[in-house]
């Protein structure tokens, strides 16, 4: 049997071999021929010729031995409601949407655009469509409709699948209105619109274009659609990420790659087996929800928790009871998600009874030592950190969890996600030169190509866009660019620092705003923070820090004030001099994702031509 460190090795030196064994992980209608190309580098293709299909993977090969498993547990602390699915009910249901689907006319290439918040219908939808062939693309429920119309205008949906409504910190939110708007502004207009009428807000309907879910899957509760087989390369779904060119990015992933990397990401990275449980907090709009909220537990044959609420309702505990009661084995959330709830402290989690957890996993965004230190204190089981993109769609650095013996252990290190995971050639590179940095150089963490099955194969009918954005021909080596700032070890742990656009130039310095974040949240006193560079006509730019501190220490001027010199001489005692934030704002939260991520851009979007005591306010009722 290979080490995990041969398997490492073994993934970069051969990794025709390395994931040719990986590929007998999933079921194939298929064989391949092939299982790389890379005759059109860098645009990669794995497991050529060969035939699957997702929902196949993730539901009807569990059908003999587990088909009264749970699948799917729907939790919605919003509600008040659970429903749970079995495999067997889930196939079910599946195939009901499937052939609600096929009835509007979506057929094998089309795509659905999905406007859904945590309900099980969402994942209905996504397995319904890989089943059929069509491409889900998953957009967050609740978008703005501008950003809503872009998408349709740029993926062009046959169908749309929304619903009434969804929430927000425990307010109802009105989905259609949003959706009515965004087809207004969007030139492209889908033939359907379905709406899923969960009966929370009354509806309009336009006439010849919007259905009711509920009606149409009355007439094919007994439907058994087949399976679509699709080539390996063929595209699964879309996923919009932001970026800089105000246009819409579409990451379009691939099927059997896709297939085969969540189940090796699974296995050797999660340590997960067949009849575990799997919480994953984020929203099913992330690519973390794609990844590791619906199809990689469904592929492994586990149970699957969605969750449709905050970390706070009803309370700070609610995250922790769940994992009690349903005996939860792997949970990933994000960082910031658990920064939020250490300002409510050890009395919840010391309550639960955690004993079925092996770890806890993080990803989404730098965790720093602090809040890594405190969660595995507090929680008493493994923090475990990962890296990855939405066009990685599985950890780009991480750690195995599942060791063969003692000399196969390799040791963690708290600020670093660990070594690049398999099939991952990462170097660290300076952004001028492109030559790669020595240990202890901080630089870009770039990709040599081919990159490993499961990563994004293009840009949505955008190649030129894919080429030019990702990709550089350094001294014919394809390199792909992950546009973020790291630096490694002399045992090659890399410890990524933030996006390069996270990147401060105070005085010709280059700061990343990860590293003043991390020194100020070792202070007791505080809870979260964000940093931002903001322009200065001396230095170019400075930093600008937002600070949630603990409540009976802001109520106070003068503790405030104390608070606030102590910080500053905290981080110029750290990172020198010019690290340390011209302004400290202390505000009552910070703006955040529905999953628990903080909106950066919408903090420096606030401090456009805004004065302070203005920015203060603006950020706490945006964080209402």
């Amino acid at each position: 049997m290979r080490t995990h460190k041969g398997l490492l090795k073994l993934s970069v030196e051969n990794p025709e071999c390395f994931w040719a064994e990986q590929a007998r992980r999933i079921e194939w209608h298929t064989p391949y021929a092939r299982v790389l190309d890379t005759s059109r580098a860098p645009f990669t293709k794995w497991f050529v010729g060969g035939t699957t299909n997702l929902c196949y993977n993730a539901l009807d090969r569990h059908l003999i031995e587990r088909a009264e498993q749970p699948a799917l547990l729907n939790i919605s602390a919003e509600t008040g409601s659970m429903r749970s699915y079995s495999y067997a009910e889930l196939h079910r249901e599946v195939n009901q949407m499937a052939a609600v689907f096929v009835s509007l006319g979506v057929k094998r290439g089309d795509r659905v655009l999905i406007y859904l918040p945590m309900i099980a219908e969402a994942a209905f939808a996504m397995l319904a469509c890989a089943r059929i062939g069509a491409i889900h693309s998953v957009v967050f429920g609740g978008f703005v409709s501008s950003s809503l119309a872009s998408r349709i205008d740029d993926a062009r949906p046959t169908l749309i699948v929304s619903a009434d409504a969804g929430f927000q910190n425990g307010r109802a939110v009105a989905y259609k209105p949003m959706l009515d708007e965004a087809l207004a502004l969007a030139t492209f207009a889908p033939p359907h619109v379905m709406m899923i009428d969960r009966g929370i807000l009354s509806f309009e309907q336009t006439a010849q274009r919007d259905c009711i879910y509920q009606h149409l899957a009355a007439q094919h509760v007994d439907a058994l659609v087949p399976c679509v087989w699709l080539e390996s390369n063929e595209t699964s779904y879309i996923l919009y990420t932001s970026g800089t060119t105000g246009h819409p990015k579409g990451v379009q992933r691939d099927i059997g790659g896709h297939a085969v990397m969540l189940a090796t990401s699974m296995a050797l990275l999660f340590g997960a087996k067949a009849g575990d449980t799997m919480f994953t907090t984020s929203d099913i709009g992330w690519v973390v929800g794609h990844s590791y909220g619906v199809y990689g537990p469904l592929i492994m044959g586990m149970t699957t928790l969605m969750v449709e609420g905050t970390p706070l309702l009803p309370d700070s505990g609610h995250w922790w009871r769940l994992v009690e009661q349903h005996r939860v084995n792997l949970m990933l959330t994000a960082p910031t998600a658990i920064r939020l709830l250490k300002r409510h402290g050890t009395q919840f989690s010391a309550q639960a009874d955690l004993s079925s957890l092996h770890a806890l996993f993080l990803a989404g965004e730098p965790l720093d030592e602090p809040t890594a230190a405190w969660a595995e204190a507090s929680l008493g089981k493994p923090v475990i950190d990962h890296y990855w993109q939405t066009e990685s769609g599985s950890p780009m650095l991480a750690l195995p969890r599942v060791t063969t013996s003692s000399e196969d252990h390799l040791p963690r290190k708290i600020g670093s996600p660990g070594l690049p995971a398999f099939g991952f050639k990462l170097k660290i590179v300076d952004q001028q030169t492109g030559l790669e940095c020595a240990a202890g150089g901080r630089g870009i963490l770039t990709a040599e190509g081919p990159l490993p099955p499961g990563c994004l194969r293009t840009l949505w009918e955008k190649d030129e866009d894919f080429l030019h954005s990702y990709w550089s021909d350094h001294h014919d080596q394809w390199r792909y660019s992950t546009f973020d700032y790291a630096v490694a070890d002399e045992d090659g742990y890399i410890r990524v620092l933030g996006r390069s656009d996270d990147i401060i130039i105070v005085a010709g310095r280059r700061l990343g705003t990860r590293e003043i974040e991390e020194v100020m949240l070792a202070h007791p006193a505080i809870s979260e923070v964000a940093v931002i560079g903001v322009a200065n006509d001396l230095r170019g730019q400075v930093p600008m820090a937002f600070v949630v501190a603990k409540s009976e220490i802001v109520q106070h001027p003068v503790s405030r004030l104390r608070l606030e010199k102590d910080l500053i001489q905290l981080v110029g005692a750290k990172l020198g001099s010019l690290a340390r934030p011209k302004k400290i704002v202390f505000v009552d939260a910070l703006p955040r994702t529905r999953s628990g991520k903080v909106l950066r851009r919408t903090i420096q979007t606030m401090t456009k031509n805004v004065e302070k005591d203005e920015v203060t306010n603006e950020l706490n009722t945006s964080t209402a």
